[in-house]
């Protein structure tokens, strides 16, 4: 065992060892979250022990299809996300935000529930990149939601290199994976009888030196390494990012658009499943006797009708332009506002989407059309 690990240094963590490391994430009050198998799809929920990870399972995704295929190995972090993203326990679906009742005066009560302390379990690097993305939104210069910031604050991450991405994966275009790029507490590439963690914090470093581990050979490393560099050239996409802001500003009336605005059904999938979308709406409820109401946040989409309703009419009342200004937002405007790209690469997007609409795809078509 290494005495004292050093924040950026690699250790062993035998896999027996795991269950050691959730149990000393609980007992600093972390709510351990991470991927479980449930009803054919993958979620996120509370796990307790390494064996409520997926093992042996991959999935298989392509437009429109997800599949879980249950195989003979062993490791537990190759199966690649379902349509659930980390981003409903920071910025959840719903949220109580306060409650007005009537007694002999209005009396407005905030929301005084206590924000959970998660540790987010199997962070892959787009995830990683999507939370902050994120941060960029929810925690600005001039303003904080303090929802959010409640809950990033108390939050702890322990990422995964992702080694076996799927068919609609594209996070080497974005340059958010497969290898994390940092932001974590601790990082975690499994081989096949032990996990090389990454530590990148003082409080990973504290989480770790309370389990058994060992150094890391440079064999074992040498391993990750090239399970990382051959992760990169299994993508099942490509985007390519040249000059693609002011390929969709500049191009907002091509033929394309007619074409795309004609499969998409404005469903929202590809909004609700992505991690970086943030759009919501504030809904009242208020009680038969007009005595209390209560107001909540919601996740809202560009894709709804009445999302951009305005006194006077609708900005955007056709299927084609509310999937123009997602597409233009996302991969044109997203980089005015945020320095950043509004996607990374997890292909989500396509997967989720009922008619198979292929964002990669379109792009090269406006493209070819725009060169034309």
């Amino acid at each position: 065992m290494l005495n004292n690990p050093t924040i950026n240094s690699t250790i062993s963590l035998p896999k027996t060892e795991f269950d050691t490391l959730l149990a000393a994430l609980r007992e600093l009050g972390y709510q351990t979250i991470g991927p479980r198998v449930r009803d054919e799809s993958i979620i996120y929920t509370h796990i307790e022990k390494l064996s409520d990870l997926p093992q042996g399972y991959t999935s298989k995704q392509g437009p429109a299809t997800f599949r879980l295929v249950k195989s003979n190995h062993r490791r537990y972090f190759d199966v690649i996300p379902g349509a659930q993203s980390w981003k409903q326990f920071l910025f959840p679906p719903r949220t109580h935000l306060f409650t007005v009742e009537k007694v002999e005066r209005w009396d407005i009560q905030p929301n005084a529930e206590k924000p959970p302390r998660y540790a987010f379990i199997g962070v892959r690097g787009c995830e990683l990149a999507a939370i902050e993305i994120q941060d960029r939104a929810f925690l600005r210069a001039d303003f904080h939601d303090p929802v959010y910031r409640a809950r990033r604050e108390g939050l702890f991450i322990l990422a995964v290199n992702c080694l076996h991405p799927a068919g609609t994966c594209f996070c080497a275009s974005m340059g958010t994976g497969p290898k994390v790029q940092g932001g974590y507490d601790l990082c975690l590439t499994e081989l096949e009888d032990t996990f090389l963690i990454e530590i990148g914090s003082e409080l990973g470093r504290d989480v770790i030196s309370r389990c058994q581990y060992e150094p890391a050979s440079g064999f074992l490393q040498s391993a990750a390494a090239k399970g990382l560099e051959r992760a990169a050239g299994d993508m099942g996409r490509h985007l390519s990012l040249d000059d693609l802001p002011s390929l969709l500003t500049d191009n907002l009336e091509l033929e394309h658009w007619d074409e795309v605005g004609k499969r998409c059904l404005s469903c929202a999938n590809c909004t609700q499943v992505c991690p970086t979308c943030f759009c919501w709406d504030a809904t009242d409820h208020t009680d038969l006797l007009a005595h209390s109401t209560r107001r909540e946040r919601v996740w809202d989409s560009c894709f709804n009708p009445q999302y951009s309703y305005v006194f006077g009419g609708n900005t955007r009342p056709t299927i084609k332009s509310r999937y123009r200004q997602w597409l233009t937002h996302k991969l044109g405007a997203w980089k005015e506002q945020y320095d950043t790209f509004g996607c990374t690469g997890c292909g989500r997007c396509i997967t989720w989407c009922p008619v198979g609409i292929d964002l990669t795809e379109e792009i090269a078509a406006l493209r070819k059309e725009a060169q034309a």
